[in-house]
C-alpha cells in the first residue's frame, strides 16, 4: 500500500497513532511524507529517529521547518520563539540525524503523483519541477550547504524566468517547494497572505487555480497550507490538517485508481498564530 502523509511537526505520537490505524508494515507498505517532518510539534527528535529508522519505506520531502532546522544549525538562522527544535540540536545523533535530513527529497514522482511541500508555479511541468528540485537537492547535498543555507532566504525573485542563475534560481526554486501558497495568474508569487483559499488579496489565486497551469494534467499532491484544510480533488490532494493546531493528522492511500483518506485526531501543541 501507498500511503501520502501531511506535515507533521514534530507530532511523533500521532504519527504512531496514525500508523497503527494504517496496519502498517515497512515491508509491505510505503510511506510519502510531504514535508514539514519537524518544528513547533512536541517530539521533532523523535520524529526524525522515527523516520530515519524507517530506510526505504518512507521517502520524506523537505519543507519550510525542515529547512530552518538545517539553517539554525549551520548558524544561518535564529531560533525562533515557537521553535521546538532544542532537542534535535542537542541530541548526541544530531549530526547523523541532520545529515540524513539533507538527503531528502523537495519534489519527487511515485505511484502516479508529483509530490511536493508547497506548490508548483504555472510555467512548470512535472519534468521542470523534478529539475528544478535536483538542482537545490545537490547543493543542499554537497559542500556548500553552509553557503547556500546563508543565502536561501528571501522573497526575490518573485516571478520565473529560464534565464534565472546561481543564487536566485536556487532561492526561487526553494520558496516555490517550500512557501507558495497564492499566485497571481502570470505565476508572480506572494508570501504574505497564509489564510485559506478564499481569502485571496484581489489578483491573487491559490498556485492550483492559475490559469494556463503546465501540470494541471498531473496529480499533485502538498501540504503547507493548514488554513486551507483537506483539499481532496481527482487531480489535487492538499494533505496538511493542522496537527499541531489540534486538527488531524491525515495520510491518502493512493493504488491505482482507488483513494481512501485516513485521519486520526491531534492534541493541540501550539495556538494558531503563535
Amino acid at each position: 500500500m501507498n500511503y501520502l502523509i501531511g506535515d507533521l511537526q514534530g507530532c511523533c505520537d500521532a504519527l504512531e497513532r496514525l500508523l497503527q490505524r494504517l496496519d502498517f508494515s515497512p515491508s509491505r507498505d510505503r510511506l510519502w511524507l510531504l514535508g514539514d517532518l519537524v518544528n513547533r510539534g512536541p517530539e521533532s527528535l523523535a520524529t526524525l529517529r522515527r523516520l530515519q529508522g524507517l530506510g526505504n519505506a518512507a521517502t520524506c520531502l523537505l519543507g519550510n521547518h525542515d529547512l530552518h532546522l538545517l539553517a539554525v544549525a549551520h548558524g544561518a538562522r535564529r531560533v525562533h520563539r515557537s521553535d521546538t527544535l532544542a532537542p534535535v540540536l542537542h541530541a548526541a545523533d544530531r549530526d547523523a540525524l541532520l545529515d540524513w535530513l539533507r538527503h531528502q527529497r523537495l519534489a519527487v514522482f511515485e505511484t502516479g503523483w508529483l509530490m511536493v511541500h508547497a506548490g508548483v508555479v504555472p510555467q512548470w511541468s512535472r519534468d521542470d519541477t523534478l529539475a528544478a528540485a535536483a538542482e537545490v537537492e545537490a547543493v543542499l547535498r554537497g559542500p556548500a550547504l553552509s553557503d547556500f543555507l546563508h543565502v536561501m532566504y528571501g522573497n526575490e525573485p518573485v516571478r520565473w524566468s529560464p534565464d534565472l542563475a546561481g543564487v536566485e534560481r536556487l532561492r526561487f526554486t526553494v520558496n516555490v517547494l517550500t512557501r507558495l501558497r497564492f499566485c497571481a495568474a502570470d505565476g508572480t508569487m506572494d508570501f504574505k497572505t497564509k489564510d485559506g483559499a478564499r481569502a485571496a488579496p484581489e489578483g491573487l489565486m491559490p498556485w492550483f487555480d492559475a490559469p494556463g497551469r503546465r501540470t494541471a494534467d498531473t496529480p499533485i499532491a502538498f501540504g503547507h497550507w493548514s488554513t486551507l484544510g483537506l483539499l481532496d480533488q481527482p487531480m489535487l490532494l492538499g494533505l496538511d490538517t493542522g496537527c499541531i493546531w489540534g486538527g488531524q493528522l491525515t495520510a491518502a492511500r493512493v493504488d491505482g485508481n482507488r483513494r481512501e483518506i485516513i485521519q486520526v485526531q491531534c492534541e493541540q501543541a501550539q495556538a494558531p498564530g503563535s
